[in-house]
C-alpha cells in the first residue's frame, strides 16, 4: 500500500520525498514498479471494469450490496468487501436514502373499504386491478410526494403525479392521469392502503362516478405484499429522481440542506 500510494502522488511530490516520508527505499518502489501485476491485481482491473460498467448502467444509484448482487447473477463468485474496496479505490458510490418520513395515515373517521384483492395478484387482464400508493424522494429543492398507480396485469404505471406535499389532490391528480389513459369499467378494482388521502370523501366520489370499486389492504398491513408491485415501481421512479444531477444553480433551500449534511 506504501508503494500504491507513491505511485499515485509521485506527479505531485518528489519520488524521494515520498519515499522519505513512507519510509521506504527508492530502490523498492522501483522494483515493486518493474514486477509484473499479481494474478489478485490483474482481477482486481478486469473486476473495476465491470463495476464501473453496473455502476453506470444504474444511472450512478447501486451501492456496494447492489453491485455485488448484480455481480452474482452474472456468475461472477467475488466477496462484497472486495467489491466496496474497489469501488472506492475508483471512487465510485451510490446513493443513499434519507430518514423514513410515514406517508400513511390511518387514524382517521374516514369511511374504509374492504379487502377486495387478498393478496390475489394473477390477474388475467388489463384493467382489472389497480394499486394506488405514495413514496417520497429527497431531491435538491427538498422532499418530493409522488403518487402512482400500477396496473397487477402489465405491471405498468398507468397514472402519476408529485408535489411537495401528501394532500389529496395529489393521488387526485395520479387518478386523473390514469382514467384519461386507460379506459375504465364495473369490473376494475382500486387497491390501495387505508390513508386518509384515498379514504377521503372526494377520492372516493371520483372512483365512483367511474365506476371504479375502492379496495383497501387490512389494518396493519401497510407494507405488506398488498401493495408491493407499486412499492418496487415507486422505488425505480425514486432512484432515476435522485439519480439526476441539479438543473442551474442551487436554490437557497437546497444549499442549505446540502450544508446541513
Amino acid at each position: 500500500m506504501r508503494f500504491v500510494f507513491i505511485d499515485e502522488e509521485k506527479a505531485h511530490y518528489a519520488i524521494s520525498l515520498l519515499c522519505r516520508v513512507m519510509q521506504v527505499s527508492r530502490s523498492g518502489y522501483y522494483a515493486w514498479r518493474s514486477r509484473a501485476p499479481s494474478p489478485r491485481a490483474t482481477q482486481d482491473l478486469v473486476l473495476s471494469e465491470t463495476v464501473t460498467e453496473i455502476h453506470k448502467a444504474s444511472r450512478g444509484t447501486y451501492c456496494s450490496p447492489r453491485v455485488h448482487a448484480e455481480l452474482r447473477a452474472r456468475g461472477h463468485r467475488v466477496n462484497r468487501k472486495r467489491i466496496a474496496r474497489l469501488m472506492r479505490r475508483t471512487g465510485l458510490a451510490g446513493l443513499t436514502g434519507r430518514r423514513y418520513r410515514c406517508t400513511t395515515d390511518s387514524r382517521h373517521e374516514l369511511p374504509v373499504a374492504a379487502n377486495l384483492v387478498w393478496r390475489d395478484f394473477d390477474v388475467d387482464a388489463p384493467n382489472r386491478v389497480w394499486v394506488a400508493d405514495i413514496t417520497y424522494v429527497w431531491t435538491w429543492e427538498g422532499w418530493l410526494y409522488l403518487a402512482a398507480i400500477v396496473d397487477l396485469f402489465s405491471r405498468r404505471v398507468v397514472g402519476w403525479a408529485t408535489a411537495d406535499h401528501m394532500r389529496t389532490e395529489l393521488v387526485l391528480e395520479a387518478l386523473a392521469r390514469a382514467t384519461g389513459e386507460r379506459a375504465t369499467s364495473t369490473l376494475l378494482v382500486h387497491h390501495s392502503d387505508r390513508g386518509s388521502q384515498y379514504a377521503s370523501e372526494h377520492y372516493r366520489a371520483v372512483l365512483a362516478a367511474q365506476g371504479i370499486t375502492c379496495s383497501m389492504s387490512r389494518p396493519g398491513n401497510c407494507n405488506g405484499r398488498d401493495l408491493r408491485h407499486v412499492r418496487a415501481s415507486l422505488s425505480l421512479c425514486r432512484e432515476l429522481i435522485r439519480s439526476r444531477p441539479p438543473r442551474g444553480s442551487c436554490t437557497p433551500r437546497a444549499r442549505r440542506a446540502t450544508s446541513r449534511r
